[in-house]
């Protein structure tokens, strides 16, 4: 039998340093190779990307000063710019999600989420809701203010969590489908000076895993999808410790079983490989194995869970890696030129 699961992947890229804005390329799920097949320009500097229900549209983040969002046609051979960029009503959206009808940013500028509702077409109507975090940290030139990082829906579908750097914490609300206002719910404060940037959820929903990209660890969670609560346990380092140089965590991924976790590590430049115990609540640094290139902004696992994918933004790069099921081990199998790379996303 064949493999039936997705067939193409797209990649974010910066306009502004060099980059093709979204390209889409032809993804071989038994390789793991990408085959560039198109692209468009239409959005200026898409930093994230997610795709709509059905695989149809594509949204993207404009990270800009103004701030925007996109929606794609993906079903031709090109994304075919669906309406005109919505504003978010904030400053340099970095990532992106879609939750019951809606498609919410991330707004790094000025640490907000935003949230668009989505028309029958798939296209972006005008924002129904911007919350702006209060807070700082103690990192000079970095935690000054607010900076939202991610926004992304538990596995549940009850809450939106969004990942602020700025504020060392994860603020989770809850999204009225008809309205489309968010409701502040509660706030998770994280170590201070670790500037929390990405989090990503064990298969099983009952933990959650925050990257920190000031500090090179992950923040093991215990996330309580009934009462929308997420309890911090333990922290676990990303790079040995004998590592030297910047070290600025991008992405964290769980493994489809929930037995490994990868992170990527810019400056480092590695993938660091964890394994997690039978729990979900244990995590240990068992290997850091080198990304392909230079400066990973993004980690993406295949759907079918044998591949990763670093997006190297300064090597201008997607990486992809055959994922050993046994040790977890990624060993680099191939690369396709994608200058300033931000993200990949399968659909």
């Amino acid at each position: 039998m064949g493999d039936t699961r997705p067939t193409r992947a797209f990649i974010g890229s910066f306009s502004s340093a060099g980059g093709r804005g979204v390209l889409v390329a032809d993804w071989a799920p038994e390789s793991g190779a990408l085959d560039l097949v198109g692209a468009s320009d239409a959005v200026a500097d898409p930093s994230f990307l997610a795709l709509g229900p059905g695989g149809q549209v594509l949204y993207a983040a404009s990270e800009t000063v103004e701030g925007a969002a996109a929606a794609f046609d993906v079903t031709g051979p090109a994304p075919r710019l669906l309406g005109t960029p919505e504003p978010v009503g904030g400053s340099g959206p970095t990532h992106l999600a879609v939750a019951a009808g809606h498609v919410l940013t991330a707004d790094y500028g000025s640490g907000s989420v935003s949230v668009l509702p989505v028309a029958a077409d798939g296209s972006l109507k005008p924002f129904t809701d911007v919350v702006r975090h209060t807070g700082s940290g103690p990192v000079e030139g970095r935690q000054e203010e607010p900076h939202a990082h991610q926004v992304l829906p538990d596995p549940s579908g009850r809450w939106v969590l969004a990942v602020d750097l700025g504020t060392d914490s994860v603020e989770i609300s809850a999204l009225d489908p008809t309205t489309g206002a968010l409701r502040p719910h509660g706030r998770t404060a994280l170590r201070p000076g670790t500037g929390p940037r990405h989090l990503a959820f064990h298969p099983r929903g009952g933990h959650a895993y925050v990257l920190n990209e000031l500090e090179p660890t992950v923040t093991v969670c215990r996330w309580d999808p009934a009462a929308g609560v997420l309890e911090p346990l333990a922290e676990t380092p990303v790079v040995p410790e004998d590592a030297t140089g910047p070290r600025y965590p991008s992405e964290v991924v769980v493994a489809p079983d929930g037995r490994f976790l990868w992170a990527a590590v810019r400056g480092h430049d590695t993938l660091a490989v964890l394994a997690l115990d039978a729990s979900g609540e244990k995590a240990s640094l068992v290997a850091s194995v080198p990304c392909g290139g230079h400066w990973p902004r993004d980690l993406t696992l295949a759907p079918s869970g044998r591949h990763l994918y670093a997006a190297n933004e300064r090597s201008g790069d997607v990486t992809w890696f055959t994922v050993d099921p046994e040790t977890g081990l990624p060993s680099r199998t191939g690369s396709v030129p994608a200058p300033a790379a931000s993200c990949v996303v399968f659909g």
